[in-house]
């Protein structure tokens, strides 16, 4: 670790006293999960005066998973300090104090729900590191703690324990100021802590408790009305950008009017956001959104055989349109619009309106009287090479077919830092979120396949073209 008798922080904001914080808890979700460790490691002047840290008692079983990454498993905290017994010891060192962490807003989160569940307020101002070095080192995708480590030649006395994590902040804030200057440093710092505030209308404390990792929220009106649904990789920076002056339309400044409260529910990864904001979008139908409304007439085509040729059939779609031996085109969100597709179609293949079924009568096409027809409907074209043709000119409306012998699991990762989930898939239909294997097997016997989801269609169909094969699990359909 860099030595910082040496490596003395001299950002003003840095200068007072400073707390660097690290939790391990039982999972990602302030609100379900608790805290099981806490470190913290006190500044003043750039300068390290006192390190500490405590097992905390949950009153919950720690999961496998948590125990194998952070080696702290239940008999480590049975005789622990349940949270109301050190949360005077917590105070002591954190009030009036800079709280600086590593993905700030999940430490900060976990205590103000720990403290709010005592009766209890907490509040201070917060630096992110992760923001930190995404504002000072733009060059650089990876700013997670191992990379930025890495990067700095930076030690860790205990990787994925509270102190030991917490340990590292000190160097780490060091070695950033040596490598910009200070001055870089002080003016990053001052614009990470004078962001920008909600109007006076929403809670005092939602500033504090919006987490920074993706998910959805929910924008609600007087009496909680419902207006908006949207998602982002960023819950925070999504909340702030829609009050934010430079960011808001005309319809979007009428909306922000309008709100009163925001809810939102964190996910592990984008692709969790993106389901789970199509779902709630189709099941609330809030006033503002346009985009994922429910389509109950979604139309495919079908390719059938009548009088000796291929003619266009048009049904409402539904799971069966995906098996391995459906051919299917769509989807359309009217009869109207599916006809229209496909006659627009036979024009650019100068295919035969009449051997297709949408003209009557005898003799030629009127297609044909234009030189526009090569002549299927009065034999000039064989009707087998209609056939092919017709079915090259659709390729591409086709839907894609379920690649799969049976459902799958998508796996991302847990929010906020937990276990790992999974996204159970059935051709193109996504059954639910699953954490344990229980809940795989319930959402496979219980799936339910009737409709189609043309936004789930378009995000699974998006998601497998760039999936690690890893993170992809075949189930059993029973």
């Amino acid at each position: 670790m860099p030595n910082l008798s040496r490596l003395q922080l001299k950002a003003r904001s840095l200068q007072g006293p400073v707390a660097c914080v690290d939790l391990e808890t039982t999972g990602g979700m302030a609100a379900q999960h608790r805290i099981i460790e806490v470190g913290i490691v006190l500044l003043e002047g750039g300068q390290v005066t006192e390190e500490w840290s405590t097992l905390v008692q949950p009153r919950v079983r720690i999961p496998p998973s948590i125990a194998a990454f952070t080696g702290i498993d239940d008999d480590m905290v049975a005789d622990a300090p349940a949270f109301e017994d050190v949360r005077s010891e917590l105070r002591r060192r954190l009030d009036g104090r800079l709280f600086v962490a590593h993905n700030a807003r999940f430490d900060y989160g976990f205590l103000r729900s720990e403290f709010r569940r005592t009766g209890e307020k907490f509040s201070a101002p917060v630096l992110c590191t992760v923001r930190l070095s995404r504002a000072l080192f733009s060059e650089h995708a990876r700013h997670n703690l191992d990379t930025l480590m890495e990067r700095f030649a930076l030690d860790c006395s205990a990787r994925h324990r509270a102190l030991g994590d917490a340990q590292v902040l000190p160097a780490l804030l060091a070695a950033m100021e040596e490598r910009r200057g200070s001055g870089r440093m002080d003016e990053v710092v001052e614009n990470v802590l004078s962001e920008a505030r909600l109007p006076p209308q929403l809670a005092a404390d939602l500033a504090d408790d919006l987490p920074e990792g993706p998910g959805v929220y929910l924008l609600r009106g007087e009496g909680g009305a419902l207006l908006y649904v949207g998602k982002s990789r960023n819950l925070r920076s999504r909340v702030f950008d829609h009050f934010a002056a430079e960011h808001r339309s005309g319809k979007e400044a009428k909306l922000t009017r309008q709100v009163r409260e925001v809810e939102w529910i964190e996910t592990g990864g984008e692709l969790g956001a993106l389901l789970l904001e199509s779902k709630l979008v189709k099941q609330l139908a809030p006033s503002s959104n346009r985009r994922l409304r429910k389509n109950i007439s979604l139309c495919g085509v079908r390719l059938v055989e009548q009088g000796g040729a291929l003619r266009p059939e048009i049904a409402l779609l539904d799971a069966g349109c995906f098996d391995a031996d459906a051919v299917t085109f769509g989807p359309f969100r009217s009869e109207r619009d599916a006809w229209r597709a496909i006659e627009g179609k036979a024009r650019e293949a100068e295919l035969c309106l009449k051997v297709l079924g949408r003209e009557q009568g005898a003799g030629s096409c009127f297609a044909h009287q234009l030189g526009r027809c090569r002549g299927a409907c009065v034999g000039k074209e064989p009707l087998a090479l209609h056939d092919a043709r017709l079915q090259l000119a659709l390729t591409s409306l086709r839907l894609k077919p379920w690649p799969f012998a049976g459902p799958v699991g998508i796996r991302e990762s847990g929010a906020g830092g937990a276990a790992p989930v999974l996204h159970v898939i059935d051709r193109w239909q996504h059954l639910g979120t699953a954490r344990d294997p229980g809940e795989i097997e319930s959402l496979v016997d219980a799936r339910s396949l009737d409709g189609f989801d043309a936004d789930s269609y378009r995000i699974i169909g998006r998601c497998l073209e760039r999936i690690h094969r890893r993170d992809l699990v075949m189930l059993d359909r029973r």
